[in-house]
């Protein structure tokens, strides 16, 4: 069981909810050792902001560097034609459907925005 690991899934379009909540969170989780493993995944919506916004591309750089792995939903960046520009800022495209049903079966701790 990993109970001392979080996964963070980032799926809201809205630009504050990642700048005021989801990565400042993920960040300090980490600086802070809150968590000994973190990882955010970009689901949805988030994909399409994320693709399209320095600002926060600069931001998830920063967590990344920090030691917070990064994934992103497969389908979603294919759905919007994005999987290249994701993987591009250094995230993992993946099928994150099977992929969050085994985080859970793991016991890591799910938190969603």
């Amino acid at each position: 069981m990993k109970k001392n690991s979080i996964v963070v899934i980032w799926t809201s379009r809205d630009r504050d909810v990642a700048l005021e909540v989801v990565f400042p969170y993920t960040l300090n989780s980490k600086l802070r050792e809150w968590w000994k493993d973190i990882t955010l995944v970009v689901w949805g919506p988030s994909t399409k902001l994320l693709s399209h916004d320095i600002e926060l591309q600069e931001y998830i750089k920063k967590i990344k560097e920090s030691g917070v792995t990064i994934e992103a939903c497969k389908a979603c960046a294919d759905h919007y034609g994005l999987s290249s520009k994701i993987e591009e800022l250094g995230i993992n495209v993946r099928y994150m459907g099977e992929a969050t049903t085994e985080y859970i079966k793991e016991g890591r701790s799910i938190i969603t925005y």
